[in-house]
């Protein structure tokens, strides 16, 4: 792949070029890639046999911890027919004896066609697009910055539910400072007008006044909040995440914080509409009870989960320029 600039836009064109962030999407291009999603649902309920990627093969970089993100990129990569080559921990690659990231994508890249990377430290999916010069990055995750492959299962689960983007009202709760999937998401949806979003979270854990602001200029009306009695009657979409014990230096820092905003039974009662739909990016540690899952409005493990793996199909598709 050539050299391209960080954040080279996609204008209707996706191949070839590094996901990086929601910033390089316009609605048309998010409009492509959904309309390919619901191709690749029907190849993969289905068990149809594909052969799309036959002939590829895609590295998956793990530095950090993963289990759905890691096995859905696996599951969406085979699902076409491609091949994975796959480090998860990267204690057995050669970073662990003090490799360069910039030399690990340059000989990794010999070897594939696409490298999928998550790191715990910000920034790292942009350096490895900078060192990469023969195939493209797509950041699965890079510490508390970007998540944006979540942001597009994210979004195509609210579509796929309301049939729109725009004139949305959600909720966002839990760890507002250190959530990266939050974070592309609300990118996402500033793509689109007239979306009201109520910020809900501890005040400790609140979006940072840079991303506020910058949603805000976006176009976004945000609305901060700190009880869920302040949660709009009849939202669109609740979107729960947990409070992120990797992110505190302090134990006890973590434990003050923990689980403060739980939905429950009781809650959705009091505060969900017939339509509202609950997502959470998961794993959870507590902040949605378990017996909330059977409620045909809770679509974490059923929907969003599944449209993770179609929508990834769809994006190594168009970016590999086999669709």
């Amino acid at each position: 792949m050539t050299e391209i600039s960080p954040l080279e836009k996609i204008n209707s064109n996706f191949k070839n070029k590094d996901i990086l962030s929601l910033d390089q999407f316009s609605p048309s291009d998010l409009k492509k890639l959904f309309t390919l999603t619901k191709k690749m649902k029907t190849i993969a309920v289905n068990a149809k046999p594909s052969d799309i990627l036959k002939g590829t093969i895609t590295i998956l970089l793990f530095f950090e911890p993963s289990s759905r993100t890691f096995g859905s990129f696996s599951a969406a990569i085979q699902q076409l027919g491609g091949s994975v080559i796959a480090f998860q921990g990267m204690g057995n690659s050669s970073a662990a004896k003090g490799e360069t990231l910039e030399d690990t994508i340059r000989v990794f890249e010999g070897y594939s066609d696409a490298i999928v990377i998550r790191h715990s430290e910000v920034g790292t999916a942009q350096k490895a697009a900078n060192a990469a010069t023969l195939v493209p990055i797509i950041n699965a995750g890079d510490g508390i910055g970007e998540h944006p492959t979540q942001g597009l299962l994210d979004m195509a689960t609210i579509y796929e539910k309301h049939g729109r983007l725009d004139n949305l009202t959600g909720v966002f709760a839990g760890d507002l400072l250190n959530g990266r999937t939050l974070h592309s998401t609300i990118r996402g949806l500033s793509l689109f007008k007239n979306n009201t979003l109520y910020l809900l979270s501890p005040k400790q854990l609140q979006l940072s006044r840079e991303h506020y602001n910058e949603f805000t200029q976006r176009g976004l009306k945000l609305i901060e909040i700190t009880n869920e009695k302040d949660i709009p009657a009849n939202a669109d979409f609740w979107y729960w995440t947990r409070v992120q014990k990797e992110r505190f230096k302090s134990l006890a820092d973590y434990e003050k914080v923990k689980n403060k905003f739980i939905v429950t039974k009781k809650l959705m009662k009091e505060r969900a509409g017939k339509e509202t739909i609950i997502m959470h990016p998961l794993p959870r540690v507590g902040e949605i009870e378990s017996d909330v899952d059977d409620d045909r409005r809770a679509v974490y493990l059923r929907n969003q989960i599944r449209n993770g793996m179609y929508v990834r199909m769809a994006l190594l598709a168009l970016i590999l320029g086999k669709a």
